[in-house]
């Protein structure tokens, strides 16, 4: 198992990698969630509609005092917070691997006293929160200076010490926090507390690192940043059990179609263009297979299935997956031939990946 804690190697410069996000045509499911003991998160959320979340001070200390008794109550450690006037940043850490529940309790908890405070009814929020798997190393110290940092890319204010809304300045206050998970963080600039907080002001006073803007340019964010190890860590931990429950987010830790291919021509011992070869009447256990692992492992849409098997339509690719599905259930032979092709294609995704 990939290490959850490690020492910082502080000689190394931060290297920051992420798998890029392929489009996804047809579904509109709920994204991965990955959640296991020890995880740090990246949390992001904003109103319906761009609309406000936080209209007065009293609901920005309102969700602080929620954030606080939220954390108590599941045992999460916040990293650092930024609030703003129709989103806010959190980064977290889980010890017992209980994201969803966590969230799902300050979500809930903050719209309900916001409408009551307001007289207001529904939903606050737009849709799911954005939550990106962090890999536990140096890159938490940029994603604090991100975190902390967007009044001022927002041009809000000018100087990062006038936002109240932030644990920015608990970063530079010597007292202790119980739900302020800062020390861990400010023990990777320095082991003594003076020093640390000195290094950190120093450290925030800089703009966000060229990674960092890059990721966050991007309009689609990946769901797991972190090395090349920790990427292939999480895809071989969690990716398989997920790979059958209709996430797009999954795509981003899904093998190429090509990839499927060449793993389903060397299984069956075929040519590559049997996978394009259709006859009525006459069953194509490789092509439906082909067919149904690219909807399954990739949730990669009908129409785009279509195109890359040569079909004239996506009921076509519809159909195939559905002859697949349809027999699963009964034939024990092909579950184990699925299954042992799924495999093949996920060893060969993580090979490539670590080959230099």
């Amino acid at each position: 198992m990939y290490p959850l804690v490690r020492p910082i190697n502080k000689g190394s410069s931060l290297r920051l990698t992420y798998v890029d996000i392929f489009a996804n045509l047809i579904t509109m499911s709920r994204p991965l969630r990955i959640e296991f003991p020890g995880a740090w998160y990246h949390v992001m959320n904003r109103g319906r509609r761009g609309d406000e979340v936080f209209s007065a001070a009293e609901d920005f200390e309102g969700f602080i005092n929620i954030l606080t008794e939220s954390a108590e109550l599941w045992d999460v450690k916040i990293g650092a917070y930024c609030l703003m006037t129709n989103h806010y940043h959190l980064l977290v850490q889980t010890p017992k691997g209980n994201l969803s529940r966590f969230m799902r309790h300050l979500n809930g908890v903050y719209t309900q006293r916001y409408n009551r405070r307001h007289g207001y009814d529904g939903q606050l929020f737009r849709g799911r929160y954005k939550a990106i798997l962090v890999e536990e190393d140096n890159y938490l110290l940029e994603l604090v200076r991100y975190i902390h940092r967007n009044p001022v890319r927002a041009e809000i204010i000018d100087n990062i010490e006038q936002y109240p809304w932030s644990s920015h300045h608990s970063y530079l206050s010597s007292e202790k926090s119980n739900w302020l998970h800062k020390k861990f963080i400010l023990t990777m600039l320095s082991s003594d507390d003076v020093r640390s907080r000195k290094a950190y002001r120093q450290f925030i006073d800089k703009e966000d690192s060229e990674e960092i803007s890059q990721i966050y340019e991007k309009k689609k964010l990946p769901a797991v940043l972190g090395r090349v190890e920790f990427i292939d860590w999480v895809k071989n931990a969690f990716y398989a059990e997920k790979a059958h429950s209709q996430v797009p987010d999954s795509d981003q830790l899904a093998p190429e179609i090509e990839q499927i291919k060449s793993a389903i021509c060397r299984y069956y011992d075929i040519a590559s263009d049997q996978l394009e070869r259709s006859v009525r009447g006459i069953s194509n256990e490789p092509r439906n297979a082909a067919i149904y692992l690219t909807r399954v492992l990739r949730q990669e849409g009908l129409m785009a299935i279509s195109v890359a098997f040569g079909m004239q339509g996506y009921s076509s690719a519809s159909s195939a997956v559905a002859r697949i599905k349809k027999k699963l259930p009964n034939d024990k032979l092909l579950q184990k031939r699925i299954s042992e092709i799924e495999k093949i294609v996920v060893k060969e995704k993580v090979k490539r990946r670590s080959d230099p």
